[in-house]
């Protein structure tokens, strides 16, 4: 079995600059580090209980069915502050099947981000023996 320390989701964006500027100012995620110099150096984010660094470049987009998966505590809230900060919404807030409260956006490269929010009395909540 594999002992894991720390994990990362690592993107490289078609233009770091504005990949940061989305992650960074859009979605205000804090940075956890930075390193590099230049254009295409790095920026590590804070994402709950994990990191998304976001660095060098790729001449393409990261493949299509990549996703992110950000738990918010409050949705309605977040959906404001991206609509204030002028973030297209590619699904308006709305209760899923699952109980699951979730909203749709997207970065520059395409890559989709669920922003979710797990309402009082969902079993994500609940924890078996506890």
């Amino acid at each position: 079995m594999v002992h894991v320390l720390s994990s990362r989701v690592l993107l490289r964006p078609t233009d770091p600059d504005r990949s940061r500027t989305f992650y960074g100012e859009a979605l205000g995620l804090a940075v956890y580090r930075e390193f590099g110099t230049g254009p295409d150096r790095g920026t590590v984010y804070f994402l709950g209980g994990g990191f998304l660094e976001v660095s060098g470049r790729s001449a393409t987009p990261p493949a299509p069915g990549l996703r992110l998966w950000l738990q918010v505590a409050d949705l309605a809230a977040a959906h404001r502050e991206l609509a204030d900060r002028g973030v297209p919404v590619l699904r308006e807030p709305q209760r899923e099947p699952w109980g699951l409260l979730e909203m749709w956006i997207e970065d520059p490269d395409g890559v989709r981000v669920c922003l979710v929010e797990v309402p009082e009395g969902h079993p994500m909540r609940h924890r078996p023996g506890i």
